[in-house]
């Protein structure tokens, strides 16, 4: 055992009916030790001197002791814990520090439990040290209640005016997301310290108010408060959130201008606002000049150049950096996957996992969920899903969302629904993503109740779960409850239907056949139709074949978006399925005229754990020629079983019709199921991709081939789900 450098005294025998404002106890030696203490060790020896000599029953004397076993570098909370219950009467100093050290811990309600256990058993009543602590402990719970509770004892107690407590409430009530409460307070401190404004600039640019934090930036000026570093960083941030370079600019002039001591920690924000606002050149400039670096500015670098597309910039940020953590990884597979590149961000993952530099965490394994989502890849998502269970990470609600969100993206809507009864906690994003799982898959009375049991358990539904549900009642042909829950938004939950919402409705009239309503609803709309909207009847009208209506909506939607090529694509369906094809020919020749393309159709088959790609007449793949062979024989049983194909389906104008068939057989998802006979083992369903809506002659080669080969097929597209097995489909047939 480590002894002190100086032997202790011998230390009298200590009576406690002495007073404890006698100055030569105060100034006892021991005092001296406390103060002199380097390890723990050393504490011990002290207090068990105090306790054979009886110093530590005096109050005064027991409180130094415990304020070094909390508060010094070397404190351990456990044994400041043991050391407060043996003070038989703890005075209001140790209570105090009890509270604080609790607040700044991983067991903040400790620290209000603690403050209960004063207030009652104590003789003291909380004073102007007691509220910060306690107030900071509630915020670290982001319990707005019991902050709120706090705030009208410190009034009660006449301390409400003080400024100190009053920043702490400004701080709880910003970190329960309760900004009026947060801005009462502050207006109503009477000499607002730096502290005061700092608090409250802050707050409303991480909650997204920028041009108030700004405004008060200025006040803040105008009344002569000085600012500094953490002012800066927080008007920096409310730059960033405005994505206001030239605002930017300025206050970094500003703060050269007045001196402002810069740290790291407002480098960063400088570079944080350049990355987000677009500037590269500016961050480049920034970084390169920067003496000290730590992982937050590398990382900032990097998530700058992977949000603008620079992706092997990224990498070889990433592959510099003299210490790489989790959060640079994760700033580079995110921005792969929230920029479509769904592909590479799960190479990154792979690259991750094989090099063991950090583990992934419940941010890596979203996006690589996300990226699986996009794909369709379910092998590599149930991989990922495997790998949380091994590490025995806890589903949160984020985490769990992804998973339902994967595996209803990949086709398999039993182990979403898995997920979703395996979790004791399900906020409103996990119903909504569950029901949108349903509706996907053509369940819309399942989503329906499922929406209804949401309810049930007291969760609120947001915008985001009326888009699910009106969702699911456009697939599933449910007109009379989509109506009903579009009506309901406002004046039952109070939620103002958005865009999306009407586009929706729009879906469910057109798709059920009653194009003349939907084209009264949108003239009806209180808000301007967008693309989406129209882009709704259109597809309908494809569905439906007319013509009339399709020009009136393709009309609109080109006036919104000129380059929609979409929307020509839509039309030229509708007059080829009517056999009008000098509008098809009409259509073709404006777009090569224009440079407009078709989006170039694109399937993806996941198969032991690699994805590959399939394009319209692709002879890319190494395995080209074995699919077109299996192509071949596929189109022989199939014109034995007396398929014919559906022509009606193709946007050229083709006159030759074999050259017609030809066409038609080059789809990517015929592709795909070609090569998904060879390759998928039989017992496994063939799961595929497409980047836009299935044609109708696919639809019917599907679900022949499925009967024909006994082979279930999982098909989706940019709409939802198709599922064959024995030659029917789950779905309904809306060519």
């Amino acid at each position: 055992m480590e002894t002190l450098s100086t032997p202790l005294p011998s230390l009298p025998r200590y009576s406690t009916s002495l007073s404890v404002n006698n100055d030569h106890d105060h100034d006892h030696p021991v005092f001296l030790h406390i103060k002199q203490c380097t390890n723990s060790s050393q504490l011990g020896q002290i207090h068990a001197q105090m306790l054979r000599t009886g110093l530590f029953f005096d109050p005064y004397s027991a409180s130094k002791l415990f304020a070094a076993s909390a508060l010094l570098p070397f404190s351990s909370l456990d044994y400041a814990r043991k050391v407060f219950d043996q003070i038989p009467k703890p005075n209001l100093h140790s209570w105090n520090t009890l509270i604080r050290v609790y607040a700044s811990s991983p067991e903040p309600l400790q620290g209000i439990l603690i403050f209960l256990r004063m207030v009652h058993e104590s003789p003291y009543y909380p004073n102007k040290f007691t509220f910060p602590f306690v107030i900071k402990a509630a915020a670290e719970i982001f319990s707005l209640c019991v902050g709120q509770a706090l705030h009208g004892l410190a009034i009660k107690a006449s301390l409400g005016a003080d400024v100190f407590i009053s920043n702490s409430l400004i701080h709880l009530y910003l970190s329960c997301g309760d900004l009026d409460s947060a801005y009462r307070v502050f207006t109503m401190i009477g000499e607002k310290d730096v502290v005061s404004w700092n608090s409250m600039i802050t707050g409303l640019a991480q909650r997204g108010c920028a041009e108030k934090a700004f405004q008060l930036f200025q006040e803040m000026e105008e009344e002569g408060v000085k600012p500094n570093d953490v002012t800066m960083v927080g008007v920096l941030s409310a730059c960033a959130k405005k994505l206001d370079l030239e605002l930017g600019r300025w206050v970094c002039s500003y703060i050269e201008r007045k001196g402002i001591r810069v740290d790291l920690t407002l480098s960063n924000a400088m570079l944080d606002m350049y990355t987000k606002c677009g500037s590269l050149e500016d961050a480049k400039r920034l970084f390169d000049m920067m003496e000290e670096k730590d992982i937050v500015t590398w990382t900032t670098m990097l998530d700058g150049y992977a949000k603008l597309g620079e992706y092997e910039t990224a990498k070889q940020v990433l592959d510099t950096m003299p210490r790489q953590d989790i959060a640079a990884w994760n700033a580079l597979i995110s921005g792969y996957e929230q920029n479509g590149k769904s592909k590479e961000a799960l190479s990154l993952y792979h690259e991750l996992q094989q090099i063991q530099i950090a583990k992934p965490d419940g941010i890596t394994l979203v996006s690589a969920l996300s990226a699986c989502a996009q794909l369709g890849a379910m092998g590599i998502g149930e991989c990922i899903h495997a790998y949380v269970k091994e590490q025995g990470i806890k589903l949160n609600c984020h985490l769990t969302t992804s998973l339902i969100d994967m595996y209803s993206k990949c086709g398999d809507i039993k182990k979403a629904l898995d997920v979703f009864y395996s979790v004791d906690r399900r906020d409103v994003f996990v119903w909504s993503a569950m029901i949108a799982g349903l509706a996907m898959h053509g369940q819309g009375r399942d989503a329906i109740d499922l929406f209804s049991r949401m309810q049930e358990t007291m969760i609120k539904p947001n915008s985001v779960t009326f888009t699910n549900v009106l969702c699911a009642c456009s697939h599933a042909g449910l007109v009379k409850e989509g109506k009903t829950f579009f009506n309901q938004m406002e004046p039952v939950y109070g939620i103002r239907p958005g865009v999306q919402h009407y586009s929706c409705m729009v879906d469910i009239l057109g798709r059920a056949g009653l194009l003349e309503e939907a084209v009264e609803f949108i003239e009806k709309m209180p808000i301007l139709p967008s693309d989406s909207v129209w882009g709704a009847l259109l597809g309908a009208c494809q569905i439906h074949g007319n013509v009339e209506l399709a020009e009136l909506a393709c009309r609109h939607l080109l006036e919104l978006d000129p380059e929609n090529n979409g929307a020509y694509v839509l039309l030229s369906n509708v007059y080829a399925k009517t056999g009008k094809w000098d509008g098809v020919s009409r259509l073709r020749k404006h777009m090569r005229v224009t440079g407009l393309k078709k989006e170039q159709g694109c399937s993806r088959i996941e198969v032991n754990g690699v994805i590959h790609e399939f394009l319209a007449g692709d002879n890319c793949h190494p395995l080209s020629k074995e699919i077109y062979s299996k192509l071949d024989e596929i189109v022989v049983r199939l014109k034995s079983a007396g398929y014919v194909p559906n022509k009606s389906h193709l946007l050229q104008l083709i006159e030759e019709d074999e050259m017609q068939e030809h066409a038609l057989n080059l789809h990517s998802e015929k592709l795909a199921i070609a090569f998904g006979l060879q390759y998928v083992e039989v017992s496994q369903p063939i799961r595929i991709i497409k980047n836009l809506r299935v044609c109708g002659d696919c639809h019917s080669v599907a679900k022949l081939v499925s009967r024909l080969y006994n082979r279930e097929i999982i098909l989706r597209d940019r709409y939802r789900f198709h599922h064959f097995s024995g030659g029917n489909c789950s779905c309904k047939d809306y060519w």
